[in-house]
């Protein structure tokens, strides 16, 4: 197959009108990256903190990203190779976030052949048509035709970071749930709820002190007129109330706001709660790994801190049926432990071998599962080949259940910290889903949490009883 390739518009040829374009995504890697370089950002800034201050006009860092799909517009395309820039102005009207898309257009405007210089009209726009950026540029043109052949892109751009998108399509196309946001008494959980709201995902219920919450919708400029606030005098009576909420039927879902994931958990697990149910239950990371094949769920991170095997059965059922009402029909399950033997003095891999069996026995319904797997022959057929491993679930794993809670927390945050991955995270096994966010979580990953908890609560809803 012959290589695209690209000319340059040389002086000659430049006429006033003439315009090109060019369309890029904002993500988080190429935003760390241009800040990176920029010398912008000072380590340890995470991307929450930069989000915030963005929001916050503080930094420039996503506006100037703009003004750089400028320059790479007067490059590459208009006039392309050859041309020397030598001024940019710029106008950012509003600021950009991961996930936007966003089109960059020069349009000639004048030309002083004399001097050899073209001066541009410069905007951007984002996937709604909104302006985001106006300006001019004024570049020295070049006096001789070129034609190159165009150049992959480096592979930090066009990392696949869409393994979300289908589900939450689908849980925006259903009416918002009615969801209780436990004690939302910071900006960021606060500002997680009214996200969560403006894209057609939840109805909000705020229930907490009423004095604190609006402290919190102060200090995040957030206006929550027309949202109901249910008044409760501290954290632990937010809690109960959103249980007892949740119990008769009040609200579809629970999402955690700045109080501890265990003081709003103790209340869903006490007794006479009206949410428990007979499955234990259980955190999922639902996580987009840019260099997984496929999203993977990794599960128990958050609640069962040492499972014994009848709560290894109920997390790893939990996560086999979240994915079955995410399309995946048969899942394949890797039970994680250090080596891929029965070693009697490694309690993991009897537990693994075990459920292997039980699954085997129809104790573990519609996934196939294997075990023990060590992590590399889970996630890689090359690791599980050189082994020697044969195996219906080594290399294309969809759920990786962890031999306990801290082997699964430091699993999927060495994956976000370390591989770029987004973690959606969400409870189950009571009769409604518990959303759990952190605050460094993006406003990304906080949609795709609540989605999937829209998505469990109608599929619940629609299940014989």
């Amino acid at each position: 197959m012959n290589a695209e390739m690209m000319s340059n518009v040389t002086l000659d040829d430049i006429t006033p009108g003439l315009s090109a374009s060019l369309t890029r995504k904002v993500t988080r890697e190429n935003l760390n990256l241009f800040a990176a370089v920029a010398g912008e950002m000072t380590p340890p800034v995470l991307e929450a903190d930069l989000e915030r201050h963005v929001t916050r006009g503080d930094i420039v860092t996503h506006s100037m990203w703009t003004s750089a799909l400028v320059s790479s517009v007067l490059a590459t395309r208009l006039p392309g190779a050859g041309a020397i820039q030598l001024r940019q102005t710029q106008k950012f009207c509003r600021p950009v976030h991961p996930g936007d898309v966003i089109t960059a257009t020069v349009c000639v405007r004048a030309k002083l052949p004399a001097r050899r210089t073209v001066t541009f009209e410069t905007r951007c726009t984002d996937q709604k048509g909104d302006i985001v950026m106006l300006g001019s540029a004024t570049v020295i043109a070049p006096d001789k035709s070129m034609t190159w052949p165009v150049a992959p892109e480096p592979d930090i751009f066009v990392r696949p970071h869409d393994r979300y998108a289908r589900f939450v399509r689908e849980a925006r196309m259903r009416a918002p749930m009615r969801t209780a946001v436990v004690h939302p008494c910071s900006p960021e959980s606060l500002a997680a709820a009214i996200e969560a709201r403006d894209e057609g995902l939840i109805d909000p219920l705020l229930i907490g002190p009423v004095h604190k919450i609006q402290a919190a919708a102060q200090a995040a400029m957030i206006d929550l007129t027309g949202v109901t606030i249910e008044a409760v005098e501290h954290s632990h009576a937010a809690a109960a109330r959103a249980v007892e909420m949740g119990a008769t039927g009040h609200v579809g879902a629970l999402m955690k706001g700045s109080l501890h994931t265990e003081e709003l958990l103790s209340a869903v697990l006490a007794e006479g709660s009206g949410l428990r149910t007979d499955r234990r239950m259980s955190h999922v990371y639902a996580m987009d790994v840019p260099t997984y094949s496929k999203a993977l769920i990794v599960t128990d991170a958050a609640v069962n801190i040492a499972p014994d095997l009848e709560h290894k059965r109920d997390i790893c059922q939990n996560a086999v049926d979240l994915l079955h009402l995410l399309g995946v029909e048969r899942p394949l399950v890797a039970v994680l432990a250090a080596v891929e033997t029965v070693n009697p003095k490694m309690a993991a891999t009897i537990d693994a071998a075990s459920l292997t069996a039980m699954a085997m026995r129809g104790q573990i319904t519609g996934a196939t599962v294997d075990g023990p797997l060590a992590f590399d022959n889970a996630i890689s057929a090359a690791a599980a080949s050189t082994k020697g491993i044969v195996s219906p679930v080594a290399g294309d794993a969809d759920i990786l259940l962890a031999p306990d809670l801290e082997a699964a927390n430091i699993l999927a945050k060495q994956m976000m910290f370390f591989g770029a991955a987004d973690a959606a995270g969400l409870v189950l096994g009571a009769r409604i889903p518990v959303v759990i966010t952190s605050r460094a979580d993006s406003v990304r990953v906080r949609i795709a949490s609540v989605a999937l908890a829209k998505l469990v609560t109608e599929h619940a809803a629609r299940r014989p009883r």
